[in-house]
């Protein structure tokens, strides 16, 4: 299996010209703006249900609520392009772990941080992705010894101080992709499994103890989707194209 390097931040995002269509070997990554105006935010408000409505009022900070309401909003919009529905009438399920999903052939997978959120659509695919804002972190050490395997922590402390910051995201971001693309979530003991993050190296599933298939079943991506962030996609298959995507409601 070959592995991708990190995918440095570019300005290849773009809006797609084209009608929205599934395609197995195609994975449809959207970048997301959080930040709207009262008047655009009552308006994506309205494409919630009552479930997602109740949740949002349940969120103590004004800036946590306006986030979810615009991420999931927007999700709803995108995957109703794609189904050709209206994006009101979508209904949800959970996985065991809280992954949502749509009882269709379409995969998809949400994440957000700071300002900006991803969105990552594939068709009969399983897939995780995630996103992190870099920001000074006085305990990335022990952050690391906690949830990181021997291997990436070796990894991440042969770096100098001043690059283990984004070093520590971008390992993170692919393990939280590759846990999210499982299903397993918080389940999936991230210090069993390892990969490859280092800038100039491989980037990619190295090696899950007890499971040595999975380093062959799944293919991971880090990127950058702006300036002061990092992201990682977690894709079940080999056999795919990604396309950039910006998103404007």
């Amino acid at each position: 299996m070959d592995s991708k390097s990190f995918l440095e931040f570019d300005s290849s995002w773009s809006i797609p010209s084209s009608a929205l269509d599934l395609s197995r070997d195609r994975v449809d990554l959207w970048r997301l703006h959080l930040n709207h105006s009262e008047r655009d935010l009552a308006l994506l408000e309205r494409i919630l249900d009552v479930e997602e409505r109740a949740r949002a009022d349940r969120f103590h900070f004004d800036r946590d609520r306006r986030h979810f309401i615009a991420a999931r909003a927007q999700l709803r919009s995108i995957l109703g392009k794609y189904l050709g529905i209206d994006p009101r009438v979508l209904a949800f399920s959970y996985g065991p772990r809280g992954k949502p999903h749509l009882n269709r052939s379409i995969g998809f997978n949400l994440t957000h941080s700071g300002e900006l959120s991803l969105v990552a659509v594939t068709c009969e695919r399983n897939i995780g992705v995630d996103i992190e804002e870099v920001r000074a972190m006085e305990d990335v050490e022990a952050i690391a010894q906690r949830f990181f395997s021997a291997q990436e922590n070796a990894e991440l402390m042969l770096l100098e101080k001043a690059a283990r910051q984004k070093a520590f995201f971008c390992c993170w971001t692919l393990k939280e992709a590759y846990v999210k693309a499982t299903g397993d979530g918080l389940a999936q003991p991230t210090e069993a499994f390892d990969v490859g993050f280092v800038r100039g190296g491989p980037v990619g599933l190295l090696n899950v103890v007890g499971k040595p298939e999975e380093v062959f079943r799944w293919e991971l991506l880090g990127f950058s989707p702006a300036p002061h962030y990092v992201g990682a996609i977690a894709v079940e298959g080999h056999d795919w194209e990604l396309r950039r995507c910006d998103y404007r409601p």
